[in-house]
């Protein structure tokens, strides 16, 4: 197959309704998306992440800006000749037709050689593991399968560019978790450039070369997963990222002290004293008796190795009840710690905390910033 970058310079789509009412889906959205990588496009629902996806593939039509498939502009060229492969959310199957007459499908279309086709969909059912399966129906196959049959489509073609339109959504988590791994067996072993849409963190960060991460149509941050997680460019990304999510606490900064509450939890240099939003990891944290940061442990799970305790905050966010749209599980009156299973500490302990510096981040009260 042959590898390309994708670039987009640009691309800005908005939707205009009958009332004339316009809506801005993505906005001067400026990518390289590397030849050979696997890219997760990331974001909450209706942050334009399907919109990106489907203006690439050609099914939607830019409003302004330009698609590039290495050096050529493909912008104006239709779907079928941009040399792609879609694989939609809810497989798009044909019920009458076998496994092999649904992979052979887009090559009859085409009119290509029956024995090259043949050659084709055994070749691409093998690699996805359905080669013993193509005298059967949809029907008769689970959800993994049929999602298998629906990737072996899209490569028979042998496209430049496999698109995957949050393609795990409708599995069971068991094989959620084996069809992205097949997923990623299949993208390195094609070493085809894939561009992979999931609202899922988990899903992007465990399979992609690099995430986008997207809100309301604007790139927020882009990059290695872990490299997005640990250094994150504002609070959106923070909080976006990572099971259990980032705690938030109001703070400010005093005398290159990070303050929560009456409690000194790290260290500025060269940072006016001002007031911030300080960001911890729930791994951020550990426990020292000489730490000035004292709380009340209210529940503890264990799960394996580690614990999670959930934690009265002494200083919550003041906005955090009201704010859910990232479903933060630290709500309010709590904050969440996750330390060794064998510290055997139990609901109702009062404990000290110390604070790990690159698992803390200060961003500003008003923009989200990082500062």
């Amino acid at each position: 197959m042959e590898t390309i970058e994708i670039r987009l310079e640009n691309l800005t789509k908005v939707f205009q309704a009958k009332n004339k009412e316009e809506t801005l889906a993505v906005s001067d959205l400026d990518i390289t998306i590397p030849a050979g990588k696997l890219i997760g496009l990331l974001g909450p629902s209706g942050c334009g992440k399907s919109t990106t996806l489907y203006m690439i593939s050609g099914l939607l039509k830019p409003t302004s800006g330009k698609i590039f498939f290495g050096d050529s502009d493909v912008t104006s060229v239709p779907p079928e000749d941009r040399g792609i492969g879609l694989v939609f959310q809810n497989y798009a199957l044909y019920p009458h037709m076998t496994v092999r007459q649904n992979i052979i499908f887009p090559l009859e279309n085409i009119k290509m050689e029956k024995k090259e086709a043949e050659r084709r969909v055994q070749y691409y059912a093998d690699l996805v593991g359905i080669g013993h399966l193509l005298n059967r129906k949809p029907v008769q196959l689970s959800g993994g399968q049929q999602q298998r049959v629906a990737i072996a489509r899209a490569l028979v073609k042998e496209p430049r560019v496999l698109l995957l339109d949050e393609p795990l959504s409708n599995l069971d988590a068991r094989l959620r978790l084996q069809t992205r791994e097949e997923i990623k067996r299949i993208q390195r072993e094609t070493g085809i450039t894939t561009i992979f849409v999931t609202h899922d963190q988990e899903e992007a960060m465990s399979i992609s070369d690099e995430i986008i991460l997207m809100k309301e149509g604007v790139q927020q941050q882009k990059g290695a997963p872990q490299d997005v997680y640990d250094s994150p460019g504002n609070m959106f990304v923070a909080k976006f990222l990572g099971s259990p999510p980032i705690n938030i606490f109001d703070g400010e900064i005093k005398d290159g002290k990070i303050m929560i509450g009456n409690a000194n939890v790290g260290r500025v240099e060269k940072k006016k004293n001002q007031p911030v939003v300080v960001g911890i990891r729930p791994e951020g944290f550990k426990l020292s008796e000489r730490s000035s940061f004292q709380v009340k442990v209210e529940f503890v799970e264990t799960i394996g190795r580690d614990t999670t305790l959930i934690i009265q905050n002494p200083k919550a966010s003041k906005d955090q009840a009201n704010d859910i749209e990232n479903e933060d599980m630290n709500r309010a009156n709590t904050f969440r710690a996750i330390v060794d299973a064998d510290e055997k500490i139990k609901p109702g302990d009062s404990i000290k905390l110390n604070v790990k510096p690159h698992k803390t981040f200060l961003f500003n009260p008003e923009t989200g910033e990082l500062v």
